[in-house]
């Protein structure tokens, strides 16, 4: 299983693309898959974790309606993507455009998969957390 950490600022190109960190690369060679994630970020799951990913949201669903509106969300915002010679993966304008993603990005490491974040939205809804660990706290 691979195990993802770590926080890097990164931009979004002309195009919509960023560059991935170099250590997370090899993960993604030759593909990707992107899908809308968690308290408004974009998701980007290596092939085998995204399966794990999608078999877990198809239990999901099985289980009444209500989750399965969530996993129909989820399955229909669900992208591959390609990594370019230059590392590079392109971010869907859906996609951008729901997360607030645009110009400078944070791209953190969690776990399973990578977290794509607007920087405002990365600090506006994770105020709390920050300040606790600053604190110590955590």
């Amino acid at each position: 299983m691979t195990s993802f950490f770590g926080r890097y600022e990164h931009s979004l190109d002309d195009k919509g693309r960023v560059v991935l960190p170099t250590r997370f690369r090899p993960h993604f060679q030759p593909e990707g898959f992107l899908t809308l994630y968690h308290d408004g970020c974009v998701a980007l799951w290596p092939p085998e974790e995204f399966g794990e990913a999608m078999a877990r949201m198809r239990e999901r669903a099985a289980g009444d309606a209500g989750e399965r509106r969530i996993a129909r969300a989820w399955f229909s915002d669900a992208y591959r993507v390609l990594v370019d010679k230059q590392g590079r993966i392109p971010i869907p304008a859906r996609l951008r455009s729901q997360t607030e993603l645009e110009g400078d990005i944070l791209i953190i490491g969690f776990d399973d998969h990578i977290e794509l974040w607007s920087p405002r939205m990365f600090e506006e809804k994770h105020r709390a957390e920050i300040e606790r660990f600053a604190k110590g706290e955590g």
